[in-house]
C-alpha cells in the first residue's frame, strides 16, 4: 500500500507492507481503519505543532508499525511493539521501506511485547543470540520509562486482551515520566443475549477502565487510589490525510492519562 500522506511541509508517500485479509492469529498484518485515523491524528500533530518533536515514543500492538514510522517523521526514538515473530518481521520490514523519511535519523526500534508478561521484561541471556531481534534491552527499557507519549490502534476487541492491555498500561504509566495514551478504536456491534439486543459490549468492557476526564476536572477525585482518565478526541477537527478510506461512525480516539498514588507527604 502507497499512502499519499498529504501535506506536512509537502506532500509525501508512505509505502505499508500488509494483508488484505488475515486470521484471529495475524490480524496484525491488516491496516483496520482505527490504525488510519490515528495516522491522521499523529500526522496533524506533526502538521500543526511541535507537541512530538524530539520524543521517546512507544506504539501498542502496533500491527504493521504504520502510525510508529509516521511518528519517526519528527520523533527522537519510537518503539514499535507487537506479537508473534511474523508479525515483527512485517514491521521491521516497513521501517526499512520508509527510513529515508525519518527527520533527524529517528532511531526506530521494533521489539516485542506481550501484555500477558511482566514489564519490564524479563532478560533471557541464556537465548540471547537466537531471540536478540525483537528482545530488549536493559538500556531500551530505561528509556522507555522516560517516554512521554503512548499510542495503540485498534486493540480493543476481546474482554482478555483488554484486561490485559490495561495492566500492561499501568505498569508503563505508573514508572518513569508522565505519559499520554492516544488510543483509537472501532465500536464494534453484536446481538447480545443477555441484553436482547444489538450493543458494543467490548466498547462498554474498555470505558469501564475509565473515570471521565471533564468529571474528575469538575468534582475533583481521590487521590488515595491510581486510576486512568480518559477523554475522546473531537475527529471533525483532524483533517484526512491519508487519502482514500472511509472512516465511518464507528472510530474514536481517545486521550488516556494515568493519575499515580499520591503518597502520604505530597
Amino acid at each position: 500500500m502507497d499512502e499519499n500522506l498529504g501535506p506536512l511541509n509537502r506532500s509525501c508517500c508512505l509505502c505499508i507492507q500488509h494483508n488484505i485479509t488475515s486470521s484471529i492469529p495475524n490480524i496484525g498484518l491488516q491496516v483496520w481503519r482505527a490504525e488510519l485515523v490515528l495516522s491522521d491524528f499523529v500526522l496533524h500533530k506533526i502538521h500543526t505543532s511541535s507537541e512530538f518533536e524530539g520524543i521517546v515514543s512507544l506504539e501498542l500492538g502496533a500491527g504493521t508499525g504504520m502510525v510508529g514510522v509516521i511518528l519517526a517523521h519528527v520523533a527522537k526514538t519510537v518503539f514499535i511493539t507487537d506479537n508473534g515473530d511474523e508479525i515483527l518481521d512485517n514491521c521491521a520490514k516497513n521501517v526499512h521501506l520508509n527510513s529515508e523519511m525519518f527527520k533527524y535519523r529517528a532511531s526506530v526500534y521494533v521489539r516485542e511485547l506481550n501484555w500477558k508478561n511482566s514489564w519490564p521484561p524479563t532478560m533471557d541471556l541464556e537465548n540471547w543470540e537466537t531471540e536478540k531481534r525483537f528482545s530488549w534491552t536493559s538500556s531500551e527499557v530505561e528509556e522507555v520509562q522516560g517516554a512521554s507519549l503512548l499510542l495503540a490502534a485498534d486493540v480493543i476487541y476481546s474482554d482478555d486482551l483488554t484486561e490485559s492491555f490495561f495492566k500492561t498500561l499501568e505498569r508503563l504509566m505508573s514508572q518513569g515520566s508522565e505519559k499520554v495514551l492516544y488510543l483509537a478504536l472501532e465500536k464494534r456491534y453484536n446481538f447480545s443475549l443477555d441484553d436482547l439486543d444489538v450493543v458494543a459490549n467490548g466498547y462498554s468492557r474498555f470505558q469501564s477502565y475509565l473515570k471521565d476526564a471533564d468529571e474528575c476536572e469538575r468534582l475533583g477525585h481521590d487521590d488515595s487510589m491510581p486510576f486512568f482518565v480518559g477523554k475522546p478526541i473531537d475527529l471533525t477537527q483532524i483533517p484526512q490525510y491519508v487519502r482514500e478510506y472511509n472512516r465511518g461512525n464507528d472510530i474514536e480516539i481517545w486521550q488516556i492519562k494515568y493519575v499515580r498514588r499520591k503518597s502520604p507527604s505530597q
